[in-house]
């Protein structure tokens, strides 16, 4: 970890991130655990949590935001893959909203003036 790092990254799991689990726990079963003080960042380094923001006009580290935009897409065409399944829990419409949510976000984190 660099002190002297100014820029702002994505957790390496950006779909997934420990915020959104942690705040999906909390409201289901009413506990909150704490996040982690440092995170893996797309970009491969281990930052302080809050120096990490899955929104594309926060992230400043063009890495992380690189990063970023591959893992949206490559989720949004795992969602498409998933709804093709037979006996998939996801209809092929909402799995086509959420690929397009996805590929959206993709599109902002590849827009260096979002």
């Amino acid at each position: 970890m660099d002190g002297n790092d100014p820029h702002i990254h994505v957790e390496s799991k950006v779909v997934h991130g420990h915020a959104a689990v942690r705040n999906m726990i909390a409201s289901t079963f009413g506990l909150a655990g704490d996040l982690p003080s440092l995170v893996t960042t797309g970009c491969g380094k281990r930052v302080p949590y809050a120096m990490t923001s899955p929104r594309p006009s926060h992230v400043t580290c063009l890495a992380c935001r690189e990063h970023a935009h591959l893992e949206h897409l490559r989720f949004a065409e795992g969602v498409e893959r998933l709804s093709r399944l037979p006996g998939s829990g996801i209809s092929t419409a909402e799995a086509k909203l959420a690929a397009d949510r996805h590929r959206d976000i993709a599109r902002r984190f590849s827009d260096t003036e979002s």
